[in-house]
């Protein structure tokens, strides 16, 4: 049996697979909300001793794809008080070793594997592109990765791009950049506007330089539930319009932060745009807005537009992609 884990900023993912004719079959899966536990060992010993496993099963390999920049086998958690040791997973899970990579690593593993059914094209590119592969995604933070082709199959690599400069294309993006950089008091990283908490950047920037008002039931809803969820469905809804203007916003710089991961990689294999929030906002992905930022980049506009870009609409990529890398699937 094969153990995997997607290690969020707020939530944790664990499925026990079993191998079956070359693929990965979930027995078993859990998700529990990160904040709750003092250290990642806690998660993985209760998922086991709740997983409903098989008589005489047991654990033969495991991977886990961790928010944060993995070195010699240690992942301190970007958006968490947690130290991730692959040796002390070891040693609970009665392993020689375990898997242990960035998150975004882990969805790159997972792509391959996924049916056209998990993947939405936004730009279909030019026919037969071939190369090295982006990953981008925007979730509780702003991960990337990519995958070059070795010129038999494409091979990830994991990155912290997420947590590069900010850099404003416009007037009203520059104003973005001195109000974030007076939140944060110095470094403002991409991150800050393309992520959960850049949704609810954003609209504070809007409402705070008085771009637009905040309805009295908005400041009450966000006390119940996520910010950035209540401001993306507002904004879908029309109900709002400061949570139109912000995630207007927010899609464009979504698309610009793709456009650069895309000309920094050169990504003629194409970018999928993964993590949690592109499939909660479809309708506003599938606007012209996100493919025009992402095409924006001057005179790489000709490369950009034959570059095929893919929504990845299966959330549980990388949970999957990190059991695919523990069972050596790639």
């Amino acid at each position: 049996m094969i153990l995997g884990g997607d290690v969020g900023g707020t939530k944790c993912n664990l499925a026990v697979f079993q191998q079956r004719d070359g693929r990965l079959i979930e027995q078993s899966g859990g998700r529990f909300v990160s904040h709750e536990f003092v250290k990642f060992e806690d998660v993985v010993s209760k998922f086991l001793r709740e997983a409903q496993l098989p008589a005489g099963s047991r654990i033969t390999a495991a991977g886990f794809g961790v928010a944060g920049p993995v070195h010699e086998g240690v992942a301190v958690a970007t958006n968490l008080p947690w130290r991730v040791d692959s040796r002390s997973l070891a040693a609970l899970l009665q392993l020689p070793s375990v898997v242990l990579l960035n998150d975004l690593e882990a969805t790159a593993h997972g792509i391959a594997a996924l049916p056209p059914s998990d993947l939405e094209v936004l730009s279909p590119g030019a026919p037969g592109a071939a190369g090295t592969q982006a990953v981008i995604a925007a979730g509780t933070g702003l991960g990337e990765a990519g995958l070059f082709w070795d010129g038999k199959r494409h091979r990830p690599f994991s990155s912290e791009g997420g947590h590069a400069g900010f850099a404003p294309n416009n007037e009203l993006e520059d104003a973005l950049l001195v109000y974030l950089r007076n939140r944060f008091s110095g470094h403002v990283s991409r991150e800050r506007c393309v992520s959960g908490m850049g949704i609810r950047n954003i609209y504070d920037f809007l409402r705070d330089t008085g771009r637009a008002t905040e309805e009295p039931w908005l400041r009450e809803a966000v006390v119940k539930e996520d910010a950035a969820a209540v401001f993306s469905r507002a904004a879908l809804e029309r109900t709002s319009p400061l949570c139109v203007q912000t995630l207007d916003l927010f899609v464009s710089l979504y698309g610009s932060a793709a456009g650069d991961l895309a000309i920094t990689l050169l990504s003629t294999g194409g970018v999928f745009v993964a993590g949690g929030i592109a499939p909660k906002i479809m309708p506003k992905m599938r606007e012209r807005s996100f493919l025009e930022a992402f095409w924006a980049k001057g005179r790489l506009r000709p490369v950009l537009e034959q570059m095929p870009v893919r929504v990845v609409l299966n959330e549980r990529v990388g949970l999957y992609g990190a059991a695919r890398a523990a069972a050596g699937e790639d």
